[in-house]
């Protein structure tokens, strides 16, 4: 179908300077989402927050509203709340794919229904269908939130934009997963759950955000409440401020309120029981005290160059890697990896690992003040290599650090591959943006033991650049283990599952769940900086604080998701549902869903709408035509967008906005920023055919070189390792491959000729019988999330 229009004359269509670019409008408005509402309650270092969403329909048909919307990465989604004229419905926290097949039961019988589902840890879908013409609809959630501590300050992040996400692959013959603007890739298969359209510039602001904060210090020392990216004002009665957001701000960036603490010298250990079982679960904080020892390290610096670190975030990158090479001193070794759709180093340094001399960190400062942002953000291959630089540092402290705004959709990709490969070395991820992608930063950092740091502009820089250098250096105590006195913990459920170090001014949170009666307390072990052990131990205190549960469940199905990356076990997903229902915690397996038991609607299908978001602020537009930030049914496939068309809109109205809300149907070419340039590396077309291929390029080689060597054999150990795992989590037959890498990794000293030759010769077969076979259909996998019911 071909959509002919005319132009107007001045006189007919004179310009509304309160519209955007081919904005259009209704007598209603124009877009579904009307207002934001967030009210936060800080208690000490805990907030509960509220978050209001209003929808209202400006069509005189009935519509269903998609939003994909932000919440902290760390908060617990405790409940859903759906009002609508008279009517107040509870939400009820299900199974996912049993949540998803009720909402659409309900709105093909004319029910009102929400329903929201989490696709990351930080980003969130909202769907509410059967909006009555002129209605107005409220969903409520609640959050419960941990607020993280360092140095003396408590930080509540809130953001309040998903910013475009790079989205690598190659796309998958397959019809959507979402109703976003990006194709689901093989990399990223539910790419278009995570892909808003995007705001044109100059639209009207069309949401009311409201924010307001109220804090009681609950016996902490308040000494002082800074906010970092808006203008507030604050009101109290000195023990409890109220911080209020001034009127008029738009969702395009994170709201960041700092409190400032006095020091705190005790560590902690809350019990809290249930009051339905003999179990209960335990919060233990931990307090470091001291000075670190600086010990040689082996440090790796990935910086992001690409496309999304346009400019104050580029100039702060630079910034933060030339302070951070600067720290480095004569013992130390270190490399320099900037990437964007692909892995530059700097020219004058060499390809492996260089002393920390005056001459190498001139070079590696003189090469970091030329970078500019362009490309892609094809992160997993600069991280890879950052491993293998690092994988023989001996004793050796071995620091990975990662300079990046996280604007990646692969983030699960990212860590099923590095996963295994991070066995003693320690990540430290620093984020700059003020939409930053926190969920992935804070998760990668812990999966290295490390710590993650958040800038959101260049005035915070140098603060959080000191913050950075304590962490780099040796951390005061390492090779954590609790032991209990007195009190009987259930096994796998404490978290961290993995015990970080302790870093100076860093208080650690540990928390788990116990059986039997609520006594005793627990003890840390660990090494000092020094070699010397280390232990802390604290005596319990019972509370009836039942937060404490929700944010242990939290933090414990993150771990569970993370482990399910590599394993993919169906017991594992079973584990994941029941720990989400029983704690009535929201997470990727399950979702909470609202459904009215009224009918307002007789056999009408809603007309679905997807709503756009804001640009996040500082980001720059796109090159790509957006005039039109969706396409509809009248569009054929891969046609482009039509300024001020709005093609699947029904017509009650004179028109609606470009920018406007996204219909439903195909994706709008370059209707959303992908930041890569024409040519760039794309990934093969399954992750069984990319492996294959690596190990095909290890084979080549191998068989290239005129006499064995021990060192390439070694080399191709640090691939085979976590290789076989992914292999085997395809279904593929690894057990040949899987005891190569037993024998190789059992040398532990140099080789005589003759065994050398044997075990040279026995890994040439075994890779050229890999390599060669028939490729093997992998068994069929449920994804991380459930697609379809």
């Amino acid at each position: 179908m071909t959509v002919h229009i005319s132009p107007l004359p001045d006189a007919a269509a004179p310009p509304d300077p309160e519209g955007g670019l081919g904005a259009l409008s209704t007598d209603r408005g124009n877009l579904p989402l009307d207002a934001v509402d967030v009210r936060a309650s800080i208690t000490g270092l805990v907030a509960g927050v509220e978050v209001t969403q209003g929808f209202r329909n400006p069509f005189d048909v009935p519509l269903e509203a998609t939003y994909i919307f932000p919440l902290p990465d760390r908060a617990a989604v405790t409940a859903l709340r759906l009002e609508a004229a008279d009517r107040v419905v509870e939400g009820v926290l299900k199974e996912r794919a049993q949540a998803r097949q009720d909402y659409d039961a309900a709105i093909a019988a004319g029910r009102r229904a929400a329903i929201a589902e989490e696709d990351r840890p930080d980003v969130f879908t909202m769907r509410v269908g059967n909006i009555l013409p002129g209605e107005r609809v409220t969903v409520r959630l609640t959050l419960i939130q941990p607020l993280p501590y360092e140095d003396g300050q408590a930080t509540f992040r809130f953001p309040l934009v998903v910013a475009p996400r790079y989205i690598p692959g190659t796309p998958l013959d397959e019809p959507a997963a979402g109703d976003g603007t990006a194709p689901d890739t093989d990399a990223v298969p539910d790419a278009s759950r995570i892909s808003p359209p995007v705001l044109l510039p100059g639209f009207p602001n069309p949401v009311r955000l409201s924010i307001s904060v109220d804090v009681d210090p609950a016996g902490l020392r308040l000494t002082g409440i800074g906010s970092a990216l808006h203008v507030v004002a604050e009101s109290g009665d000195g023990e409890r401020t109220t911080v209020r957001l001034q009127p008029g701000e738009r969702l395009d960036r994170d709201f960041i309120l700092r409190l400032a603490y006095a020091p705190q010298e005790t560590a902690s250990l809350t019990l809290v029981p249930d009051e339905d079982s003999e179990e209960g679960t335990f919060s233990l904080t931990v307090l470091p005290a001291g000075r670190h020892r600086p010990r040689p390290r082996d440090v790796v610096l990935v910086l992001d160059r690409s496309g999304s670190m346009h400019g104050w975030k580029m100039v702060a990158a630079r910034r933060a890697a030339a302070r951070i090479v600067d720290t480095l001193g004569t013992a130390d070794r270190f490399a320099v990896l900037a990437f964007d759709n692909v892995v530059e180093r700097p020219p004058r340094l060499g390809p492996s690992l260089e002393p920390g001399t005056d001459r190498n960190r001139f070079r590696a400062v003189e090469y970091l003040a030329t970078l500019e942002a362009r490309g892609g953000t094809e992160m997993l291959a600069p991280l890879r290599d950052a491993c293998h630089l690092l994988h023989d540092s001996g004793t050796r402290d071995r620091v990975l650090i990662l300079i990046t705004d996280g604007q990646v959709g692969n983030e699960d990709q990212i860590l099923a591959d590095l996963l295994p490969r991070l066995r003693g070395v320690r990540v430290h991820t620093v984020g700059i943006d003020q939409a930053v992608n926190a969920g992935f930063l804070h998760r990668l950092a812990q999966a290295g033991q490390g710590r993650c740091e958040l800038v959101e502009s260049e005035d915070r820089l140098d603060e959080a650049m000191e913050h950075i250098h304590h962490r780099i250096g040796a951390p005061l105590v390492t090779d954590l283990r609790l032991e209990a006195d007195g009190l009987r913990l259930v096994p796998d459920t404490t978290t961290p599952a993995r015990l970080d170090a302790l870093y100076p001014g860093v208080p650690l949170v540990i928390s788990g769940r116990f059986h039997g009666r609520p006594q005793g307390g627990l003890t840390v072990h660990g090494v000092a900086a020094d070699g010397s052990p280390w232990r802390q131990s604290s005596t319990a205190v019972v509370s009836s604080n039942r937060t404490v549960a929700s944010l242990w469940a939290r933090a414990h199905l993150r771990d569970l998701e993370d482990r399910y990356l590599t394993s993919g076990s169906d017991d594992l997903e079973r584990r994941i549902v029941d720990t989400s229902l029983r704690f009535g915690v929201l997470c990727r397996f399950t979702a909470f869903v609202a459904v009215d038991s009224r009918v307002a609607t007789e056999g009408q299908t809603p007309h679905h709408v997807v709503q756009p978001v804001e640009l996040p602020s500082g980001w720059t537009a796109p090159a790509a035509p957006m005039a039109a930030a969706y396409a509809g049914p009248m569009g054929a496939p891969g046609a482009p967008p039509v300024a001020g068309v709005p093609a699947a809109f029904p017509a009650p109205a004179p028109a609606a906005t470009s920018g406007a809300p996204m219909a439903r149907g195909p994706m709008a070419p370059g209707s959303m920023p992908r930041f890569r340039l024409p040519g760039a590396r794309r990934r093969s077309s399954s992750e069984l055919d990319d492996l294959r291929q690596r190990l095909t390029e290890h084979l080549q080689r191998l068989t290239s070189t005129p006499t064995p060597d021990q060192a390439l054999l070694v080399d191709l150990l640090q691939f085979l390792e976590p290789a076989v795992q992914r292999l085997e989590a395809l279904g593929t037959d690894v057990d040949p491959l899987a005891t190569l890498v037993a024998d190789l990794q059992a040398v532990h000293t140099p080789l005589d000729a003759a065994a050398l030759q044997g075990l040279w010769d026995r890994t040439i077969k075994i890779l050229t019988e890999f390599t060669t076979q028939a490729p093997q259909e992998p068994r069929p996998r449920r994804p991380f999330w459930k697609r379809t019911p």
